[in-house]
């Protein structure tokens, strides 16, 4: 299945290559589509050497966003995003806020009983 952006560069591998320094996984194994970006305050400037993506990037993490959602209006794929993001979250440009763990989800059966609960108050 392919992620936003990745037919355009289906014919050439060496273009998102040149964008993630030549790495195809992100430092952090911690950033995944859901992974919420919010651009650091007050902003850093980033090196002359950051790519368009990466100022575009942090540009649109000015407000939260989601991996996936960066990744669809960079038209660039997820997995090229992912990579560049965690430099951004290592070099202090961005911090990345995961969403919340399976496990302090509330248990479906208890949910199920309050809707029920609800529905019998009317």
């Amino acid at each position: 299945m392919s992620g936003p952006g990745e037919e355009a560069y289906a014919d050439s591998a060496l273009r998102p290559y040149v964008i993630t320094k030549g790495r195809s996984r992100p430092t952090r194994n911690t950033i995944s589509i859901e992974t919420l970006l919010v651009a650091i305050t007050p902003p850093r400037a980033l090196p002359v050497s950051a790519t368009r993506e990466e100022r575009a990037l942090v540009r649109m993490c000015e407000r939260l966003l989601s991996v996936v959602e960066a990744a669809a209006h960079l038209e660039l794929p997820v997995s090229l995003v992912k990579v560049l993001a965690s430099d951004l979250v290592d070099s202090g440009h961005l911090a990345a806020r995961s969403g919340v763990p399976k496990a302090a989800m509330p248990d479906p059966q208890l949910l199920q009983e309050v809707l029920d609960g609800l529905r019998r108050l009317r």
